[in-house]
């Protein structure tokens, strides 16, 4: 199975009819589905200005961190991580989609207007680690602080 196919399955399979997920994806014009987060996987949201310099930090780590969306505007970066983040999870300016929460999802492989992926699941169910992002957070945090002073 390819990785787009992979991921559009490994996806889907989350959803309360996979094959009604699939079709949304195939006909709406805007390339995305409503799925439930939960299960699978949590969504942490974390602010784009923080966002973007922690997945930075994370790709520097790993050689391939889990899924990883961003809004239009870029204005949030969602990171998906195991199912149970979401309820431990404690942060200013941070939101958390755990169960009973829907989360709008782009067709992996596939161009869209509004949300699109970062870091697109590869169908294997790989997510990042929430001790790992929350070190990665505080070190993307931490840089402009030290760029500020003319530390490194």
């Amino acid at each position: 199975m390819t990785g787009a196919k992979a991921a559009v399955e490994w996806l889907a399979s989350v959803a309360p009819d996979p094959g009604a997920c699939r079709w949304e994806w195939e006909r709406n014009p805007l390339g995305v589905a409503l799925l439930p987060a939960g299960s699978a996987w949590d969504v942490l949201s974390l602010p784009g200005d923080l966002g973007h310099p922690t997945l930075g930090v994370l790709t520097r780590l790993l050689d391939r961190p889990g899924p990883v969306l961003a809004d239009f505007g870029d204005d949030r970066v969602g990171f998906f991580v195991p199912p149970g983040t979401a309820a431990r999870w404690v942060g200013t300016g941070i939101r958390a989609a755990g169960p009973g929460t829907w989360i709008v999802v782009p067709h992996p492989g596939r161009p869209t207007r509004s949300v699109r992926w970062l870091v697109p699941p590869d169908g294997s169910g790989t997510l990042t680690d929430p001790a790992l992002l929350e070190l990665a957070m505080h070190e993307a945090a931490a840089r402009p602080a030290r760029g500020a002073d003319g530390g490194g």
